[in-house]
């Protein structure tokens, strides 16, 4: 175990979020995400046009769930 405290904390955290998104477009290198939150990302992987994927760290991780979603003003 290492005594450096940055080093401790980093091995703690579960890395980058996983982000999930509607797949708009595609191309040899990989396909074009747009994420729940309104972004678009070009994401590494293979998908299919119009698929909900999960997406972390620029990565296509795999098929996510078409939900549908609730607004709620408070």
């Amino acid at each position: 175990m290492s005594w450096n405290p940055y080093k401790r904390l980093v091995a703690l955290t579960a890395g980058p979020p996983t982000d999930v998104g509607e797949v708009l477009d595609g191309d040899g290198d990989g396909v074009i995400v747009g994420l729940v939150s309104g972004a678009l990302i070009r994401a590494r992987g293979t998908a299919t046009l119009g698929d909900w994927v999960y997406v972390r760290g620029g990565v296509v991780e795999g098929p996510a769930p078409n939900l549908p979603g609730t607004e709620i003003e408070v």
